[in-house]
């Protein structure tokens, strides 16, 4: 019983008792002693019978069940992101994070690549459904599909000013945010083992000369295939060696102009920039033929390659980051640098909890992901420098201490259909260099019109 219950017993008999003296006066003073013994007899009876109710009635009380508190509801969330493998497991770094502090949300993390978010999802969303609540994909596409009524506005979730300048506008439409700015990459130069150069007594090239020099000693080393590894996948990594030369021998306001189609792809000053740097060495055997990238960098980490161009995130995917640097095209005056971006379609079963992470990505997200081997910095200029993981630390400061400016991505920026066949004309390029001027002729015919 408890101590609350026995104080009721308690007051309950000093109630009777009271009563039973008050009574006991009374009577003493108009009946004889005997009657009024009787008559207390009688009393003293009848409030063990109320003393035996009461606890019987306490007792019923102490069996019944304490109240409890409802449980919490679970919201389940499916994520869409491009990561797989150890990509994937540095993306999961974040949504663990998220979900310590937040028990009621469960998260299914699905891998799609963006080429196959923008291939299958407009289908998808006509039908009214959507097979993800966070999905990541291209940020031309999101802007699409927000211009189209499809996404959850996120215009007052994102704050324009805390990001890196221009990163938020690829992804606003009709004046609205609709996608949010993940971790941004870089894809800055040729990366290279310090050992491999230590062993063979190699340095960065200081011009185009020089480059070619060390493509030419690399060449010579036994056991080497090619001095460059040439990535490939859908395309892609092969696009990025391209844009490098057209922004260092072209300069950054080339790859401005050919994505807003001021400049076209049989301009003169874009045909000399393949021509007189990159065809040279494709004609030469420095580049390899293209192999899934993925698989070539435990090759070219065995040395049968001697660089290796590719983003950051191939910081967190070799053995020993420690043993790796990269140097951009000598004369370069900018890099390549993007961010992924995610959006909630508005056909989410569970759009505030949808919100509520997209939230989380954006910000204190962004900070985790940054932190771990995923080769990524920060969009979010809240997030301290010093979290960063320690080799991209160094990254970091070799590009800003280069004075690099970030340029859009040119065939994620323009998108669509004509980025397919970038990919296409590219791969046909690097088996038959002397098809350029059919690739340019082909990609300026699909290139975008500037608008105005």
């Amino acid at each position: 019983m408890s101590q609350q219950q026995n104080r009721l017993v308690l007051a309950s008999i000093a109630v009777g008792i009271i009563a039973l003296l008050v009574s006991l006066y009374a009577v003493v003073t108009v009946q004889s002693l005997a009657s009024a013994i009787s008559d207390l007899k009688a009393s003293i009876s009848n409030l063990q019978g109320t003393v035996s109710s009461l606890q019987q009635q306490v007792g019923k009380i102490s069996q019944q069940p304490a109240p409890t508190t409802p449980p919490v509801q679970k919201v389940k969330l499916v994520v869409i992101g491009p990561w797989a493998g150890d990509e994937a497991k540095y993306f999961q770094a974040v949504i663990d994070a998220y979900v310590k502090t937040h028990p009621n949300v469960e998260i299914e993390y699905r891998t799609m690549r963006a080429e196959d978010v923008a291939a299958t999802m407009p289908i998808q969303f006509a039908a009214g459904v959507a097979p993800g609540d966070v999905i990541f994909g291209w940020a031309w596409f999101i802007a699409k599909m927000g211009k189209e009524g499809h996404l959850v506005d996120l215009t007052g979730i994102i704050k324009e000013n805390e990001y890196v300048p221009g990163i938020v506008d690829a992804v606003k439409a009709d004046g609205k945010i609709w996608g949010a700015p993940f971790t941004m990459w870089l894809k800055p130069g040729f990366w290279y083992r310090k050992s491999f150069f230590q062993k063979y007594g190699l340095t960065e090239p200081k011009s185009y000369a020089e480059f070619v020099q060390l493509l030419e000693k690399i060449k010579g080393i036994p056991g080497v295939k090619n001095p460059i590894a040439t990535g490939d996948g859908v395309g892609w990594p092969i696009s990025d060696i391209v844009e490098h030369f057209i922004i260092a021998y072209g300069g950054p306001q080339m790859q401005l102009n050919l994505i807003s189609g001021k400049t076209r792809f049989t301009d003169p000053s874009v045909r000399k920039v393949f021509s007189d740097y990159l065809i040279p060495l494709l004609q030469k055997g420095y580049f390899s033929e293209p192999i899934e990238w993925t698989t070539v960098i435990p090759k070219w980490w065995a040395g049968e390659y001697g660089l290796y161009f590719m983003g950051t995130w191939i910081t967190g995917m070799v053995e020993d980051p420690n043993d790796l640097d990269f140097f951009p095209l000598p004369e370069s005056k900018g890099v390549v640098g993007g961010a992924d971006y995610a959006f909630v379609p508005k056909y989410s079963r569970n759009v505030d909890a949808a919100l509520d992470f997209i939230k989380y990505l954006a910000t204190e997200g962004q900070v985790v992901h940054a932190s771990v081997p995923s080769g990524k910095i920060p969009t979010w200029t809240k997030a301290p420098v010093e979290k960063l993981w320690k080799p991209m630390q160094s990254v970091y400061t070799k590009i800003t201490g280069k004075g690099l400016a970030i340029l859009p991505d040119l065939d994620d920026s323009i998108g669509g259909d004509w980025q397919k066949l970038f990919w296409d004309q590219l791969k046909l390029l690097w088996v038959n260099p002397g098809a350029l001027d059919s690739v340019l002729k082909t990609l300026e015919s699909s290139q975008p019109k500037p608008s105005g």
